[in-house]
């Protein structure tokens, strides 16, 4: 199992055009079985080569984001779908994560608990809802986000470099990985600090605890009444680190993994009302008790 492979474009331009289209596919910007853009229309919106981007789409089709097939162009065949049980509001069966942000910010307050790797996801789905609070199509007054993530010097099972576990090409591994969580993490801030500054809502907060502990799901709790739960799956894929280096690593699936959806409803006994009210707490307690 090879540690590097030749490239001619830099590894930071693939790597910001695959984060970005993963991240879209898994949000429901690019739904299932959707077009890409075409090749030079990616290359001139992301101000990369073709090459960089020919280069992005290799890797999305060997994680099994998108398919390619010579005269119909590249679809998506994968998003981050959440599972339902819930029949309220035509919730029963797989819906997108977009589906419950768009009702989650079509409340005047929002409120969001969210345990999470990266903060990637949160991201993605936060830029969404800012789109359509700047058209006007969803009005909250208030927006209120408290996030836990694992300490950044907790020293993570993942990634790891499968021919190198514990040596230089791990802790290059796991640097990029703390890159990604500073870039989301400054991204959510910085837009809810220019929402408050155009007035666009009332208030817009969001703060950000660690903890040590290593995610082995993800979690969302939100307006108190909903709760999104699922597990990071361990995977063996490749790492772009540079423009000459991919390393084959053991990773989690954040991105596209399965997410399961729990509704509180006026019964304290149902399924629903019982998940949420134990996360809810669980939540709390971590964020009060061990969180810095």
């Amino acid at each position: 199992m090879a540690n590097g492979r030749s490239g001619s474009s830099g590894g930071s331009a693939v790597f910001r055009v695959v984060e970005d289209l993963r991240a879209r596919m898994a949000g429901g910007a690019l739904p299932l079985g959707s077009p890409l853009p075409p090749q030079r229309e990616l290359a001139r919106s992301y101000d990369v080569s073709r090459d960089t981007v020919q280069k992005a789409l290799q890797q999305l089709r060997e994680e099994g984001w998108v398919e390619s097939r010579q005269g119909s162009g590249t679809r998506v065949i994968k998003t981050q779908q959440v599972q339902s049980y819930t029949a309220k509001a035509a919730r029963e069966g797989r819906v997108t994560l977009r589906e419950f942000f768009d009702e989650a910010f079509a409340r005047e307050e929002v409120a969001l608990d969210v345990f999470t790797l990266t903060s990637e996801s949160l991201d993605t789905q936060v830029r969404g809802q800012i789109e359509r609070i700047r058209s006007g199509e969803t009005p909250p007054r208030g927006i209120s986000v408290r996030m836990l993530l694992p300490s950044e010097s907790l020293d993570l099972p993942y990634p790891r470099a499968l021919d190198d576990p514990g040596g230089r090409l791990t802790a290059r591994l796991q640097k990029r990985l703390l890159g990604i969580t500073h870039r989301h993490s400054s991204s959510l801030e910085a837009q809810f600090r220019q929402l408050e500054a155009e007035g666009m809502v009332g208030s817009a907060r969001i703060e950000v605890r660690h903890v040590d502990l290593a995610p082995a799901f993800k979690l969302y709790l939100i307006n108190g009444v909903q709760a999104l739960h699922g597990p990071y799956e361990v995977i063996e894929r490749p790492i772009v680190l540079s423009d000459k280096e991919t390393v084959e690593a053991l990773d989690v699936l954040g991105l596209g993994a399965m997410l399961t959806h729990y509704l509180k409803d006026d019964n304290p006994d149902s399924r629903g009302s019982v998940f949420m009210a134990a996360w809810q707490a669980w939540f709390d307690s971590v964020w009060t008790g061990l969180a810095y």
